[in-house]
């Protein structure tokens, strides 16, 4: 029985079916090796079939040097695994698994057909087209060690009886922690724990952040376009951005809120004063913006009321909120308007203010920040420098990037990069 086992081994073993495990073990499998994935869920790129609203941000198309400045946390650490299989790669790469791609604002890399199942099943299809051996609803419970190295692992099967599987190598995908109900519960962390690596502390990123501004209440699904909102962090100026903000029962989100996050979140941990400053017309100065202001109450009869004046400025959801927050009844005459007044309706077009007192919880963040440390992996090969054999990938690492396709290329190229099993040389 045991000779029939060596024939039958794997050369290594990926844990987890998420988009670095799959392009992971596509990539072992292409290379030769006998691969066995093994994934808890019922099936595989649970994350990758919901990413991007359903529609999945495959990657961003920016160039290499651009593409850089978006990788927030290790991008020197990264650079290894992109230079080996960059943006253009992983564009290749799905058009050639048949998925049509196209290019919308941002740069941001989606499939024609607007459907994140199409990426999902590319990279399962890549897997079982080059031989890889899937076992789902499987759960590792942890990695076997012998002298050090890695030689298996420890899993429950379908009917939750405890087996083991050897093989010289192992390839950690499992994700973060960031919407667990698709499986990223943590796992890596808790088997790289134990096997001696460092966890930098996990807290969400691209995350809703939570206000204390009542007006919030008002603006639910709300959605802001070709705003600037500026970061304060101890009402020092840390972060700028330009696009569009959205509100929901979740808090303040959409591309701006999810990229100012990360250094928000940090910010609140430390107990730091965070606040959100939006310049709801930043094409304006405020001399122009009063010009215009004045044009727009000429058009309208003195005892036209003052709601109409700020229909002209800002869209009808935001039109009575605003009117609050100015302490400015929407039914005052406009005729009645003191240049006071107008000041007031000035600072606040440019400055609206919203005091950030939370962030919403890994369940609604889109990636998780920290993880592995990569001081402990080599990034010539994503083999860990601690236990030779053990290989890491994705999220489970320390690595993590604005939103816009970022982090899925984080995936594929670590992925791939895992997937060849360099070993370090010397």
């Amino acid at each position: 029985m045991e000779e029939q086992t060596e024939k039958q081994g794997y050369d290594v073993i990926v844990v987890g079916a998420g988009a670095a495990g799959l392009m992971a073990a596509g990539t072992a499998a292409r290379n030769g090796k006998r691969v066995l994935l093994l994934e808890k869920m019922e099936k595989s790129g649970r994350k990758v079939r919901i990413t991007g609203k359903g529609r999945c941000n495959v990657t961003n198309a920016r160039p290499a040097e651009e593409f850089a400045s978006q990788v927030r946390t290790n991008g020197a650490f990264f650079a290894s695994a992109f230079a080996g299989f960059d943006n253009r790669a992983t564009i290749r790469f799905f058009e050639r698994q048949g998925v049509k791609l196209e290019v919308e604002r941002g740069d941001r890399v989606f499939p024609k057909s607007g459907k994140a199942w199409d990426i999902a099943n590319a990279l399962l299809d890549y897997c079982v087209d080059n031989g890889v051996e899937i076992r789902y609803d499987t759960r590792v419970t942890g990695i076997l060690t012998l002298g050090g190295r890695v030689f298996g692992v420890k899993y429950l099967n379908k009917r939750g009886f405890e087996r083991k599987e050897e093989c010289p190598a192992v390839i950690l995908a499992t994700g973060g922690v960031s919407y667990p109900a698709t499986g990223s519960t943590g796992d890596g962390y808790a088997f790289a724990a134990d096997l001696g690596h460092t966890i930098e502390p996990l807290r969400p990123s691209l995350t809703p952040l939570v206000t204390s501004h009542p007006m919030v209440r008002s603006l639910h699904k709300l959605l802001l376009r070709n705003i600037r909102a500026t970061l304060y962090i101890d009402n020092v100026p840390a972060r700028e951005e330009f696009g569009e903000l959205g509100f929901s029962d979740r808090g303040i989100e959409g591309a701006v809120a999810l990229r100012m996050s990360r250094d928000a979140v940090d910010a609140l941990i430390d107990e730091r004063r965070v606040k959100l400053v939006v310049d709801l017309k930043p094409a304006l100065s405020e001399e122009i913006l009063r010009e215009r202001i004045a044009r727009e109450r000429a058009e309208l009869a003195p005892t036209e009321f003052f709601g109409e004046l700020l229909r002209k400025l800002v869209p009808q959801p935001l039109v009575r909120p605003l009117a609050r927050e100015l302490d400015i009844p929407a039914e005052e005459y406009v005729g009645k308007l003191t240049d006071e007044r107008v000041a007031r309706l000035i600072r606040t077009l440019k400055g609206l203010t919203f005091p950030i007192t939370d962030y919403a919880p890994f369940e609604y963040a889109v990636t998780t920040a920290g993880g592995v440390r990569c001081e402990e992996v080599n990034p010539a090969t994503m083999e860990s420098l601690k236990v030779p054999g053990l290989y890491f990938a994705g999220e489970v690492l320390d690595l993590d990037a604005n939103t816009g396709g970022y982090n899925l290329q984080i995936a594929f190229s670590t992925g791939r990069l895992a997937g060849q099993l360099k070993k370090q040389k010397g």
